[in-house]
């Protein structure tokens, strides 16, 4: 998260790594190409209860048209609340076994086997389903697989306390044990999920269960596949890894995998002071910077100083041998990818997808797949200026893929091979989408970095988007595809460094908004930009934003685009998710400039289209700059649905085929508790889920959650 919001787990989104000279739109595009207990409160429904489900049977859901519940009322209590007539249940959180053999989990520090229990930070999820027999199945509303990432872990000082008895070592050299630990919370897990018709709940011994960890082995895939840049001592032939780290947002492949975005991994690294100086002209050190890795900066955890093994010395990526054969200097070069996992089959190995880039990756959302055509994936890399990016494969859809008898060789098929883009917004409600690959001529011929081959354009994807002048935004994270037009939907969280110098049509608000007092400047609560296109795979698109967060009390002719109200006024835009059953377009927070008023929060949106709005010209000082806004919002189209525990974020969200059944995941609850305090429960941020009578201790989990309509009917209906 920017400095705006200080929010501890997020500190690695501060990153403003692009020092490039790209306009914030299309100034030069000419000379360019192509987010318990009960509460006392009426109306209102709280974590706790019993759930009730559809069953296996159920009907597919038709088109949500209205929002029909009440709107949760902003909040700061340390609970879940849901609306009325619905009740929401923890199911999985930090620390849950995922085999017989495992013991349960006494979450006071002491635990142990992270690799065969849920990991930390839930985020991004997506269902994946099975019929009676345990066969995969898309319609089959009973049974299912979550699969999620574990994108971090509440930390202070080095250590990842709240998993350690006296909350670690905050000191380098970290203790092994510690560090061993801290490197199993990260990463996926996938957990079999089922209810009776009355409660949903996990099925800790399900053969499917599985983890991902920091330390699984990984085969790499596309174009950077062998690459100079991927050998390591590991790996001296440059196609195997291990790991994924700090996953972030989850997709779903037309085919049936589970796509998964590496985010914020730089900040796992050390480099020496001297580290520059060691590898000479290497155009990596240009890299390494532009990534977020200056020579001297300290590294998130501390896990090199673990031990002289491999295990902990990877992480220190200096060249501090004789070749890369010998040491770990490109190790960062293997994170930062798509991943993809067969939920399905625990047997085979994970794939990093280079072909559709390496940044700070939050999810991959993919448009409707269509016969005879390419398929089309969208993805935005979270850090303050950075960019959306578009990854067009080679391969045309073939509908007999949708069922394929080997999933990830369908995803060979079509993630291997393609051409990835990057986004340009003009000022006139129009952008173009301009390639990243050899073919490109200012790639080729580029004097800002020297790319050789499609190898450097895979690995070093933020120089090829600045070489070619895409547009710097105010952080995208999640996008989504309206399954009802196709038109793709992108948050931008905020932005603390956007200036009146930087506003431009597609970022154009720059405002001072105050947090108990205190002023915190540039776009504060974010938005979410929509765009359109007749074919996916076209080069051209149009554009609006469909949504201005904002307070409901801010300025309406500069802050309160979107007309909010007490009922949906929202801040930090992150996760967004479209129902496949139901159209209903879910925005979930990750806020800190507005959590003196209310936890983090979950939206659900009737989704308009685009163009449904106008040119809106704002004025900053002497400084005019002319954008295209969404229709204003109301309390008919946009609804605050739940509202979270204490220092929590609501990250990922995925449901049921038939809409009667969502799964919320619920991040760092309690994440502003100081290390000093890990075993005095008075002083905890948050209880959150003890609280709400959910497992051992008392020291606050991420965790998912589902969330029923008590009628058994349709979820937002």
């Amino acid at each position: 998260m920017t400095t705006n919001s200080q929010r501890p787990s997020d500190i690695f989104h501060d990153e403003d790594s692009n020092t490039s000279n790209n306009p914030s739109f299309d100034s030069v595009l000419s000379t360019r190409l192509s987010r318990r207990s009960l509460l006392g409160a009426a109306g209102v429904a709280t974590l706790g209860g019993t759930a009730l489900t559809g069953c296996a049977t159920s009907g597919p859901a038709a088109p949500v048209s209205s929002l029909g519940f009440k709107p949760v009322a902003k909040s700061t209590a340390d609970q879940v609340t849901v609306p009325e007539g619905y009740t929401a249940r923890v199911i999985y959180a930090l620390g849950d076994p995922l085999n017989a053999a495992t013991p349960a989990f006494k979450n006071d520090g002491t635990d142990a086997e992270f690799g065969n229990r849920a990991g930390d930070h839930h985020d991004g999820i997506e269902w994946f389903g099975l019929d009676a027999s345990g066969k995969p199945s898309d319609s089959f509303n009973s049974r299912g697989l979550l699969a999620m990432n574990h994108e971090a872990t509440t930390d202070e000082k080095l250590s990842s306390f709240f998993i350690h008895a006296n909350g670690g070592t905050a000191t380098l050299p970290r203790p092994a044990a510690e560090v061993d630990k801290e490197l199993m919370i990260h990463g996926l897990s996938v957990v079999e999920v089922q209810t009776d018709g009355k409660a949903w709940a996990t099925k800790p011994a399900s053969a499917f269960n599985r983890r991902v960890t920091t330390m699984t082995p990984v085969t790499i895939h596309g174009p950077a596949r062998g690459s100079e840049h991927l050998v390591t001592k590991y790996s001296p032939d440059g196609t195997q890894a291990r790991g994924t780290l700090n996953n972030c947002g989850t997709g779903r492949t037309p085919w049936g995998t589970f796509i998964s975005g590496e985010e914020n991994w730089f900040g796992y690294f050390f480099r020496d002071a001297k580290d520059d100086d060691a590898r000479k002209k290497d155009k990596q050190v240009q890299a390494l910077n532009r990534y977020g890795r200056k020579a001297g900066t300290a590294s998130r955890h501390g896990w090199e100083s673990g031990g002289s093994a491999d295990t902990y010395t990877r992480w220190n990526n200096g060249a501090v041998a004789a070749s890369a054969k010998d040491d770990f200097r490109n190790e960062m070069n293997t994170f930062g990818y798509i991943v993809e996992l067969d939920p399905y089959d625990k047997t085979t190995t994970l794939r990093k997808r280079t072909a559709l880039g390496r940044m700070g990756h939050e999810n991959a959302t993919f448009a409707r797949a269509v016969a005879g055509q390419p398929v089309v994936a969208y993805m935005g890399d979270d850090a303050r200026g950075e960019y959306i990016y578009k990854f067009v494969s080679a391969a045309k859809w073939d509908p007999a893929d949708a069922n394929p008898a080997n999933r990830l060789a369908a995803g060979d098929k079509y993630l291997d091979k393609g051409t990835l883009f990057t986004a340009r917004f003009k000022g006139d409600g129009t952008g173009e989408w301009l390639e990243l690959s050899m073919d490109n001529p200012v790639i080729a011929g580029s004097s800002y970095f020297e790319f050789k081959s499609e190898a450097d354009v895979a690995v070093f994807t933020r120089l090829a988007a600045d070489a070619v002048g895409a547009t710097r935004m105010d952080r995208p994270e999640w996008g989504g595809v309206n399954p009802k037009n196709g038109e793709v939907y992108i948050t931008l969280t905020n932005n603390s460094a956007r200036t009146v110098a930087t506003v431009d049509s597609a970022n154009p608000r720059v405002y001072t908004d105050l947090k108990a007092g205190k002023e915190q400047k540039g776009n504060v609560h974010g938005h979410i930009v929509r765009m359109s296109q007749k074919n996916p795979a076209d080069d051209a698109f149009q554009w609006d934003i469909y949504l201005f967060a904002s307070e409901a009390d801010s300025d309406k002719s500069q802050v309160n685009l979107s007309s909010l109200t007490d009922d949906n006024d929202l801040s930090s835009p992150d996760g967004l998710v479209f129902s496949k059953a139901t159209g209903l377009c879910w925005i979930q927070t990750d806020d800190g400039a507005y959590t003196d008023k209310t936890n983090c929060m979950l939206l659900a949106a009737l989704p308009g289209q685009r163009g449904d709005g106008g040119a809106k010209t704002l004025t900053h000082g002497d400084k005019q700059v002319t954008t295209h806004v969404g229709k204003p919002q109301t309390p008919a189209t946009l609804k605050r649905f739940l509202v979270g525990p204490k220092g929590a974020e609501i990250t990922g969200i995925t449901e049921t085929p038939d809409g009667r059944a969502i799964f919320v995941n619920i991040q760092h609850a309690g994440e502003n508790t100081k290390m000093a305090d890990v075993n005095d429960p008075s002083k905890f941020e948050s209880r959150w889920p003890a609280n709400a009578g959910y497992g051992a201790g008392q020291r606050p989990r991420s965790a998912t959650i589902v969330i029923t309509k008590n009628d058994g009917g349709i979820i937002g209906s």
